[in-house]
C-alpha cells in the first residue's frame, strides 16, 4: 500500500524550483552531491540513490548514484523517473485548491453534499465530513480499502473512485469526524474524487492540465515505472535489496489510489513543484493567490499535518519546516522544505522498506550540511 513514512530526525529545508532553462542550472551530476551520496547507497545498499537542493531561483544542484537495477551496470541517470509515493499528496491538495479557488468547491464541503446519490443512506456522520478534514486526515476514515477489488468495479480509474467511495460510504468509521488525527490514503481518493464530480474530469487530466502543465513538469506522468522488460528506468526494488519481478506503469498500487500516491516525475520536476510551493509562500507563486497557499501550508484543528505536508519546528531551519515521504513499497523518496531558509532537498531511491526510509533521511541531512556550507 501507498504510505507516509515521515523521517522525523532529518534536518532539511524547502526549496523553490523553476524550470531550469530559467535559471541555467544544468541535469550534470554535481560533483558534491555525488561525494555526499555515494558513501550512504553503498553503506544501505540501494540500486540508486539520488538527491537535489533547490532554492527560490530555482534548482541549484542534483545528483543521482548508482544503477538502475541491482546486478546490472546500467547506470542510473539525473534524467530518470522517480516514484513519488504519498508525496503526490501535496499535489493532489494543490489540484483541490485551484478547484477551490474556482468557486466550485469550499473547504467545507461535505461529501453527502458533493456526492448525493453515491451516499444514499450512509450515515449522517460520513456525509457530514468536510474537505478540509479530508485533506487534512481528521475525517475518521480507515487508511484503505481493497485497493485491489476496488480496483475491478468499474472500467475507468475516475467511475473506480466512484465506486470506492459507495464502499466508503457503507464502511464503519474508524473515530468521529474531527476528532483525532488518523493517516488515510482513503481520505485523499474521496477528496479527489468529490473534485471530480464538479469539474466533471478525471483526476489525472486535471492534474497534467492545472499543475504539471503550468509549472513545466513535462516528465510528470502516474504508475511505475519504465517499459515492461527493459531495464530504461529506475527498477523498483524490495526492501530486501531485490529488484521486482517485474517493471513497468502496472507495477504499483492500484490506478483508483491515484490522488493518494502514484505520480512519478524526474527530480528536476519535482523540484519545479516544491519551487513553487515555496515561491506561493513567499506571495509570487505561480498556481494560485497567496491565501490559498497559506491555507496549504497550515494545519488546522490544532494539528501537525496541513495539505499533503507534515508542519514541525526544526533549529537548524530556522523555525516551521514541510516535509513528508512516500513509498509504493518497492521506492521512496522524501522532501524537507525550510521556507525561512529558502532551501529545500529531495531524495529518491528505488527501493523500499524501513532501511530506505533510514538511508534517505541519512542523505537528506547531508545535503542539508553541503547547503549550509556553501551558503
Amino acid at each position: 500500500m501507498t504510505r507516509i513514512m515521515i523521517a522525523i530526525g532529518c534536518a532539511a529545508v524547502l526549496l523553490s524550483a523553476v524550470p531550469r532553462a530559467e535559471t541555467g542550472a544544468s541535469d550534470a551530476n554535481d560533483p558534491r552531491l555525488v561525494a555526499a551520496l555515494e558513501p550512504i547507497r553503498l553503506r544501505h545498499h540501494f540500486p540508486a540513490l539520488g538527491g537535489a537542493i533547490v532554492t527560490s531561483g530555482g534548482l541549484t544542484s542534483m545528483a543521482v548514484t548508482g544503477v538502475r537495477k541491482a546486478g546490472t551496470r546500467v547506470d542510473a541517470t539525473p534524467d530518470d523517473l522517480w516514484h513519488l509515493g504519498s508525496d503526490t499528496k501535496a499535489m493532489t491538495a494543490a489540484w483541490i485548491a485551484r478547484v477551490v479557488a474556482s468557486g466550485r468547491l469550499s473547504w467545507d464541503s461535505t461529501i453527502g453534499a458533493v456526492a448525493p446519490q453515491q451516499t444514499a443512506g450512509a450515515p449522517e456522520a460520513f456525509r457530514g465530513i468536510t474537505l478540509l478534514q479530508l485533506l487534512s486526515h481528521r475525517a475518521g476514515l480507515v487508511a484503505n480499502l481493497d485497493w485491489q477489488r476496488a480496483s475491478h468495479a468499474a472500467p475507468t480509474p475516475r467511475a473506480q473512485r466512484l465506486a470506492a467511495l459507495k464502499t466508503a460510504a457503507m464502511t464503519p468509521l474508524a473515530s468521529a469526524p474531527g476528532s483525532k488525527y488518523e493517516y488515510s490514503n482513503l481520505g485523499y481518493v474521496i477528496a479527489a474524487t468529490l473534485a471530480e464530480q464538479v469539474t466533471d474530469r478525471a483526476w489525472e487530466d486535471e492534474m497534467q492540465a492545472t499543475i504539471f502543465g503550468p509549472l513545466g513538469m513535462k516528465s510528470a506522468g502516474f504508475g511505475g515505472l519504465g517499459t515492461p522488460g527493459l531495464i530504461d528506468q529506475p527498477w523498483p526494488h524490495t526492501d530486501t535489496d531485490r529488484p521486482t519481478p517485474n517493471n513497468g506503469p502496472l507495477v504499483d498500487n492500484p490506478e483508483v489510489m491515484g490522488p493518494a500516491g502514484t505520480v512519478h516525475c524526474s527530480l528536476g520536476d519535482w523540484a519545479r513543484f516544491i519551487a513553487d510551493e515555496l515561491s506561493g509562500m513567499k506571495g509570487h507563486g505561480a498556481l494560485f493567490g497567496p491565501e490559498i497557499y497559506t491555507r496549504l501550508h497550515t494545519a488546522p484543528f490544532g494539528g501537525d499535518y496541513a495539505f499533503g505536508w507534515l508542519v514541525a519546528e526544526r533549529p537548524w531551519a530556522g523555525g516551521t519546516v514541510y516535509t513528508h515521504a512516500g513509498s509504493n513499497t518497492m521506492n521512496y523518496a522524501v522532501v524537507w522544505m525550510a521556507p525561512l531558509r529558502d532551501f529545500a532537498v529531495l531524495v529518491t531511491t528505488n527501493q523500499g522498506g524501513a532501511d530506505a526510509q533510514a538511508g534517505t533521511d541519512e542523505a537528506a541531512a547531508a545535503l542539508i550540511r553541503l547547503h549550509e556550507s556553501a551558503s
